[in-house]
């Protein structure tokens, strides 16, 4: 499948992966130390909803256009606020129109202490990722395949940090990549916090993947899975995370948050499954 982030920017899978990114994020901050995000595959950063990619497939519509400037019950606040809150930072008039990528929310919700690189190879994603960030003297934007950066980038100088490994899945074997890039990035870097995003369409590949990334025996490795539709093995049904190293209140604040988050979106037969050592 082809997963390039433009065309899917806002969509419910992104609503995971980003609030459990700021989730995360917003925690780590709390530490005096200064720490290091490495987002393997950036994509532009920020995205224009009424760009032509948005707008070709809408998926935002039932993403954040739902919990857009609605009132949240607690526990699904809880988890959600940091997200939402990076949201509004660029949305100031309150007419969402743009929507932050992983860069971007990396970039609102750290301090000046904080180091950013990126990793795009994608030549004019990557020039545009770069336009973003001109301004920004802790953050690096390097035109490389991302797989590269665990060994390229790992350890940090900080020796804290957070690795985000989020390809477009536009080549077979991309699933076996993230396994790959967990083991070697851990090795490097075994005490970094590590999210690795997967989408959910066939069967089958997703449970060979959650097997692989089991025969690891990482600690700490918490797995969530969400779900919106029958998986069919046709068409985008749920995403994942790999999380390693997250912090020990992800998993309450998931579990608690669930069954209202499908309610925000409106999705009636959604699931969100937590599995590893750390649920």
């Amino acid at each position: 499948m082809n997963y390039r982030h433009a065309y899917h920017a806002g969509n419910p899978a992104d609503v995971i992966k980003h609030a459990v990114l700021a989730f995360v994020l917003s925690h780590m901050v709390q530490k005096d130390k200064p720490l290091r995000v490495i987002d393997t595959h950036a994509g532009l950063g920020r995205y224009d909803l009424t760009a032509d990619a948005s707008e070709r497939t809408g998926e935002w519509v039932e993403g954040i256009g739902r919990l857009w400037g609605k009132d949240l019950p607690e526990p699904l606040a809880a988890l959600l606020d940091p997200y939402l809150d990076a949201v509004a930072m660029i949305n100031p008039d309150g007419r969402l129109r743009y929507y932050p990528g992983s860069p971007d929310i990396a970039r609102m919700l750290t301090r000046p202490v904080d180091g950013l690189t990126f990793c795009e190879l994608h030549p004019q994603d990557s020039a545009d990722l770069g336009r973003l960030f001109a301004r920004e003297n802790r953050a690096k934007v390097i035109e490389l395949d991302g797989w590269l950066a665990p060994k390229a980038f790992l350890p940090p100088k900080e020796k804290r940090g957070l690795v985000l490994i989020d390809p477009p899945f536009e080549q077979r074997g991309d699933y076996d990549r993230l396994v790959e890039a967990l083991a070697q990035g851990y090795r490097r870097f075994s005490t970094g916090v590590f999210l690795l995003w997967y989408p959910v369409k066939d069967p089958d590949e997703v449970k060979r993947f959650h097997r692989r990334i089991a025969e690891l025996a990482i600690p700490k490795c918490l797995t969530i899975e969400a779900t919106w539709r029958v998986v069919d093995g046709r068409r985008l049904s749920g995403a994942g995370l790999v999380t390693v190293n997250a912090p020990y209140t992800l998993a309450p604040h998931l579990r608690a948050a669930g069954e209202l988050l499908w309610d925000a979106l409106g999705v009636p037969a959604g699931r969100l499954l937590l599995s590893g050592d750390a649920a």
